[in-house]
C-alpha cells in the first residue's frame, strides 16, 4: 500500500495538516514514519478520519473517539454508547423544536408587546426555570430543582 505524505491526507480528507498534526500528537492516527520532513500515512488513515469527522459530527469527544478505536485501530464502537448519544439528540431535537415553536409564535403575535403575550411569558419563565434545549455540557436537573445561580465576571 503506497504512502501518502501529510498534504495529500489533507487535500484528500478535508482536514488541515494542523489538525493532523494534533490528531497524530494525542494518538488518534500514526505516521507511518517521515519522507524528509513530511509526516507520511497509510491510506487507510483517510478512513480513520471520516469515522472521527462522523464521531465529532455526532457530538463524541475526540476522548470519545478514540476510545472507539481497539488495538489494531479497527473500529469497536460500543452501541450502547451510540443509543445514549442518539437520545441525547432526541432530547435536543425536542427541545429545539419546543424554542423554534414558541419563537415563531412569539414573533407573529398580535398583541401589543411581547411581555403582553401569554406564551411569551411562559417561555420567559420555562427559561427562568430550566434550560429549554439540553446540551451535554449542562447537567440535567431533576422536576423542581432550583436553577443554578450564575457567577458575574468581574
Amino acid at each position: 500500500m503506497p504512502l501518502m505524505d501529510i498534504g495529500e491526507v489533507a487535500e484528500r480528507s478535508g482536514v488541515p495538516p494542523s489538525t493532523l498534526r494534533y490528531y497524530e500528537e494525542i494518538g488518534l492516527i500514526r505516521s507511518q514514519g517521515r519522507r524528509g520532513l513530511r509526516r507520511q500515512f497509510d491510506a487507510d488513515v483517510l478512513l480513520k478520519l471520516s469515522l472521527v469527522g462522523l464521531g465529532k459530527i455526532a457530538g463524541f469527544s475526540l476522548d470519545e473517539i478514540a476510545g472507539m478505536f481497539g488495538e489494531n485501530d479497527e473500529p469497536d464502537i460500543p452501541r450502547e454508547r451510540l443509543r445514549a448519544k442518539a437520545n441525547e439528540l432526541q432530547r435536543q431535537i425536542l427541545g429545539l423544536r419546543t424554542l423554534r415553536d414558541a419563537l415563531r409564535h412569539v414573533a407573529d403575535c398580535q398583541a401589543p408587546t411581547h411581555l403582553e403575550c401569554p406564551t411569551f411569558r411562559a417561555l420567559l419563565k420555562t427559561a427562568s426555570r430550566r434550560p429549554l434545549v439540553y446540551h451535554p455540557s449542562q447537567p440535567e436537573r431533576g422536576a423542581g430543582a432550583k436553577p443554578a445561580r450564575q457567577r458575574r465576571k468581574s
